[in-house]
């Protein structure tokens, strides 16, 4: 086993089988929070996607596709097993990738990774199929067969809860599968190949192509035996994917950006409302696609709610993600890390405030830290408030009626989620049904529920994952019409 103190090398994982790593087609893995080398990377090309697509193809064809509900669940049931198993140590790979907080990887990412699959295990078990007679003597039975080869691409944020979401579902309905990791993020899904062959997943039904995305993503998305893509990640990189993928005609399932509205009414509790607001507006160093960037406070309460927040904000323990009382931990990389530098510096020019934050955190030697920071006197027209930072940065902007509120969270390309706090449960119904998102949030946030649709509206995504939703994606669904 890997000395995962000091991480470790990320080779490609072809046909049940990891492939020695070329000096010369590699590149250095950073951790974010020290800066240090933690270990090569693989760089893929299309040569490797090539292979990783004819393995997968064969592993479907000699097995995987015709293999039984059954034993595809015992295998998807003993992946979770082991990654909970391992969880202290793809944690520490997590954190060391991400430079999130370590009991954050190790309490949120690895639980809910391991959940998909034993959620997808006991959904298959139970899964029936629908049958519509007819009048005339017949009758329809509707069954679902495996696509084949399906490309996935991840994002760095979550990565190896985000993978296995789709994963899951993927090997539940017997495809196989191409992964390509984010290059900032390989170690989990390094790892994960590893896991799936020890849970039994016969070879070539996944892996892992390391490299760049306009590389190995892109040979992805164009080739021909590849049936589906699904991707997380930034807007235009879906849009991109999309081109590359439109002439063969793949399906495509996009969880894309946001830029989600927090919507809190005087009428809110509203200790409750800054405690999660604090979260869905930090955790994670704010890189969570559901994050609540857009914060809209009704005006007679807003004094007190800024100051309240302000002052919470100011509490949270900017630093190492080893520590277990840091808050907030290391952006992905010194690229990411500028640009959100870039926007607070933008907000400054738009005429913002910065209430709190808007600088590189204090007290740390190396490493991509930036303090929470909190943004008033922008208005809708401002880049800051329309375009996704994915960073520990809101804006926050007084409101006085339901209907202002309304035009102001939906006044936006994105559409994945909204969060509104009320103790009116009519208001939270009628204002949750005239947002356009993909999920509305009444008094809560970041709750999930797997067996229902998840995904965005607008520019914010296609289609949707979770329960059947998922299964659906993922597989062809036929009708046969027997007469009798």
């Amino acid at each position: 086993m890997v000395e995962i103190s000091k991480g470790f090398d990320c080779q490609h994982f072809i046909g049940g089988t990891y492939i020695p790593i070329q000096s010369e087609k590699s590149f250095e893995n950073i951790n974010p929070a020290t800066e240090e080398v933690i270990g090569r990377v693989a760089e893929g090309s299309q040569e490797e996607v090539d292979l990783a697509v004819e393995a997968a193809k064969n592993a479907f064809n000699n097995g995987w596709k015709n293999s039984k509900v059954s034993e595809r669940a015992a295998i998807l049931r003993k992946i979770g097993d082991l990654l909970l198993e391992k969880k202290e140590q793809l944690a520490m790979l997590e954190t060391m990738d991400t430079g999130k907080p370590l009991w954050l990887s190790t309490n949120v990412d690895i639980p809910r990774a391991a959940g998909s699959f034993h959620f997808y295990a006991n959904f298959i078990s139970t899964m029936g199929t629908d049958a519509y007679p007819m009048e005339v003597g017949a009758v329809n039975i509707v069954v679902r067969r495996p696509l084949g080869v399906v490309g996935m691409i991840n994002p760095w944020n979550l990565p190896l809860l985000l993978l296995c979401a789709k994963l899951a579902p993927c090997l539940a309905m017997g495809n196989t599968v191409v992964l390509k990791p984010a290059r900032w993020t390989p170690m989990t899904a390094t790892l994960l190949g590893q896991i799936c062959k020890e849970a039994g997943l016969p070879d070539g039904v996944i892996n892992v192509v390391n490299g760049n995305g306009r590389v190995v993503g892109e040979a992805l998305s164009a080739h021909p035996d590849i049936r589906a893509i699904a991707f997380t990640g930034e807007t235009s990189t879906g849009k991109s994917i999309m081109k590359a993928g439109a002439e063969s005609l793949k399906r495509f399932s996009f969880e894309l950006g946001g830029k989600n509205p927090n919507i809190i009414f005087e009428d809110c509790d509203l200790d409750t409302v800054i405690d999660t607001t604090l979260r869905s507006s930090f955790i994670n160093q704010g890189a969570v696609c559901l994050c609540g960037s857009r914060i809209y406070v009704q005006r007679s309460i807003y004094e007190e709610f800024m100051q309240r927040f302000v002052a919470r904000t100011k509490e949270q323990i900017v630093g190492d993600p080893m520590q277990p009382n840091t808050n907030i931990g290391a952006l992905i990389s010194k690229q990411h890390y500028e640009r959100v530098l870039e926007y607070i510096e933008l907000a400054r020019a738009e005429g913002g405030t910065i209430e709190t934050g808007g600088k590189r955190a204090e007290g740390q030697g190396k490493g991509y830290y930036v303090e929470p920071t909190i943004i008033s006197g922008l208005d809708k027209s401002c880049r800051v408030t329309n375009e996704e930072i994915f960073g520990p940065v809101v804006t926050v902007q007084p409101f006085d009626t339901e209907e202002e509120v309304i035009q102001y969270a939906n006044d936006t390309h994105y559409g994945l989620s909204a969060s509104v706090w009320t103790k009116d449960s009519s208001r939270g119904l009628r204002v949750a049904h005239q947002i356009e998102a993909g999920t509305t949030w009444v008094n809560t946030w970041f709750l999930r529920d797997p067996r229902t649709p998840y995904g965005g509206e607008k520019q914010s995504g296609i289609g949707r994952q979770g329960g059947m939703f998922s299964l659906d994606f993922y597989s062809e669904v036929s009708t046969i019409c027997v007469k009798y």
